[in-house]
């Protein structure tokens, strides 16, 4: 079902389904044993698992980022990135350059890349690529909805949003006054529409009420993308689930300390947590409890796990560099996930190790611009197999 085949063996013609019958099919493919995935694989993927791996060879390589932190003007990053795989956006953009305009052009070639392999993926790899821009669709949607609660031009608030989560009513956004408009009059058609059923309420949208509603439309996002990828069964559901149950833990540990003196109650912080991860149950529960940055650096360290190696390297009271940490974890997982093969966790590793290597790029730049290159090299994150 969903495809159609020329005669006599031509290529193959993909046609989208719906969700729900990308899950169908899931779970009928989902019959086939673990390590027998070969059989059909290349078949239906193979063509776009090259690409995506291809992809991964065009990564900007250590002598990349060692000439790229040497760089003295914005001029001489843009010179170095036009030997990389990003010459075709970034060649033609002329001088003076802006930060901002590198990090654009960048993040151009990345969405392109995407939608190439999104418009030739057949179920349930189509349903899939479609998972990885939910994440994006949350962050524009706060994005916007805060920047209207600051009275923000709406141009100005679009061109900030992520290429990936963009979607046709998103410039309507900033008409709700409370989360019930917000979902019936834009979201209900978008396919955020399910996650919302847990935060509909009629209380008015102000700072705190939409950070609450970022957790719990993650929280949701999160159970439905880590349901499907155990439906698809094989590598991919057991790699995506250590990335999932990796994430939610990431989420659950940033929400206890963004939280931290603010009116966020204990119950409240305690719903916004995933019902997966290493942290559940007990680790939930004495974040629940954390009142400083210590308490949870020790909850972290009593988690067995990657957890605990992260609050290793941590110094004491000292939370600046724990992003950068999940990030060279997250990095590990991804780079993981290519040793494998006949899985569509390579999908998702590409898409995180590219956005991982357009925000050192980003640093790069903002330290270039701003006369920082002493810091140049404080923000950088190991992109690729270096990190195994």
């Amino acid at each position: 079902p969903g495809e159609i085949w020329r005669a006599e063996g031509g290529p193959r013609l993909a046609l989208r389904l719906s969700p729900e019958k990308g899950r169908a099919m899931a779970a009928a493919d989902a019959g086939v044993a673990w390590g027998m995935e070969g059989l059909l694989f290349n078949a239906k993927d193979g063509y776009n698992e090259g690409i995506v791996r291809g992809l991964k060879s065009g990564l900007l390589s250590t002598q990349d980022y060692a000439n790229l932190t040497q760089c003295e003007t914005l001029d001489d990053v843009k010179l170095h990135l036009c030997s990389t795989d990003y010459v075709s956006v970034i060649q033609n953009e002329p001088s003076p350059l802006h930060p901002s305009t590198i990090v654009a052009r960048c993040t151009q070639k990345v969405v392109e890349d995407f939608e190439m392999v999104r418009c030739q993926a057949s179920e349930p790899l189509a349903t899939f690529l479609d998972f990885l821009t939910y994440g994006h669709m949350i962050d524009n949607v706060v994005l916007i909805v805060a920047g209207s609660l600051h009275e923000r031009d709406m141009q100005e608030l679009l061109d900030k949003c992520h290429p990936l989560g963009m979607f046709d009513s998103i410039a309507t956004l900033a008409v709700a006054s409370n989360m019930r408009e917000l979902y019936r009059l834009v979201l209900v058609d978008t396919p955020l529409a399910p996650y919302f059923s847990e935060c509909v309420s009629s209380e008015d949208l102000d700072e705190m009420n939409v950070e609450i509603m970022r957790n719990v439309l993650y929280k949701a996002y999160l159970a439905d993308f880590l349901r499907f990828c155990e439906s698809l069964g094989g590598a991919t559901a057991h790699l995506m689930r250590a990335i999932l149950h990796f994430e939610a833990d990431r989420r659950a540990i940033n929400i206890t300390i963004n939280s931290l003196d603010t009116e966020l109650s204990r119950d409240d912080r305690r719903r916004l947590f995933s019902d997966f991860g290493a942290l559940k149950p007990s680790g939930h529960l004495d974040l629940v409890a954390c009142d400083d940055f210590d308490q949870v650096r020790a909850v972290m360290d009593n988690t067995p796990g990657v957890l605990s190696v992260i609050a290793s390297r941590l110094s004491i009271s000292s939370d600046q560099l724990l992003e950068k940490h999940f990030y060279q974890e997250e990095q590990k997982m991804c780079a993981a996930a290519f040793l494998e093969q006949f899985n569509y966790a390579i999908f998702y590793a590409i898409l995180k190790m590219r956005e991982q290597e357009i925000r050192n790029v980003t640093w790069i730049a903002e330290c270039v611009a701003q006369d920082c290159r002493n810091r140049v090299t404080d923000g950088l994150v190991s992109v690729g197999l270096e990190n195994l």
